[in-house]
């Protein structure tokens, strides 16, 4: 946990501070920070520098999904951007996504649904579940205790640095809802260079490459990618 510098960006000024003995990222920047005014968010943590940023002017927050949110869902998983990246559930038809999602929300399925909001406008989702909680998934991950967590930003927002934030305002949230989860765990495909690239930049690390049997019959070979949550956010 020693030896990663610290930076800071806030309104033009870069503050620069070191992780001590035993302390998380996320209080090294804090601490770094020294500020009232609003929380470091990550800006790329997939370097020996641990850059952070104070963002004044963007609010980026998860709320639980309502069956309200599922209109917005499935026209996000209609767009190209995410539908090649989720084509093994079938077509994304308005029936099938209430079908998917609707249990999840009422919560009669191990999966919780999130909805992501900048600044209050709805821009995408996040599902997390127990590893455990699905036996078929448990035996290719690494921690059957880990967390999991799947996300889409539609095209609109994506490309544009939110990426992590959102992550991150899921994981702080995580972080009150499974308080002895030592692991998040999120396992993109392999051709998601977009995907993949985000999860560094959050914290995560890339481990195994594994064959995931997918809803259709097809397998995909995806990256496990794990976050130590102590590490990060402490």
């Amino acid at each position: 946990m020693t030896g990663h510098r610290v930076v800071v960006h806030d309104r033009g000024r870069d503050l620069t501070g070191m992780v001590h003995d035993g302390e998380s990222w996320a209080a090294a920047a804090r601490r770094t920070a020294a500020s009232l005014h609003a929380e470091p968010v990550p800006l790329d943590l997939s370097g020996e520098v641990k850059q952070f940023v104070v963002d004044h002017d963007n609010r980026v927050a998860v709320r639980a999904m309502t069956r309200g949110d599922l209109p917005d869902v499935t026209r996000w998983r209609q767009t190209e951007h995410i539908r090649r990246w989720w084509a093994s559930e079938g077509e994304p038809t308005a029936e099938r996504i209430e079908a998917r999602y609707g249990p999840c929300i009422d919560g009669m399925e191990p999966t919780r649904m999130w909805v992501a909001e900048i600044n209050g406008r709805s821009v995408g989702f996040v599902q997390d579940y127990r590893v455990g909680d699905y036996p078929d998934f448990a035996v290719l991950g690494p921690d059957p205790d880990a967390i999991g967590v799947d996300y889409a930003l539609c095209e609109e927002w994506s490309g544009r640095g939110f990426g992590p934030r959102v992550l991150w305002a899921w994981m702080t949230r995580a972080r009150r809802r499974f308080p002895e989860a030592t692991t998040y765990f999120a396992a993109p495909d392999h051709r998601n260079t977009a995907s993949l690239r985000m999860l560094a930049k959050t914290g995560f690390t890339q481990g195994l490459w594994f064959d995931e049997p997918q809803e259709d019959g097809s397998v995909d070979t995806v990256v496990g990618c794990s976050l130590d949550v102590r590490r990060v956010l402490g």
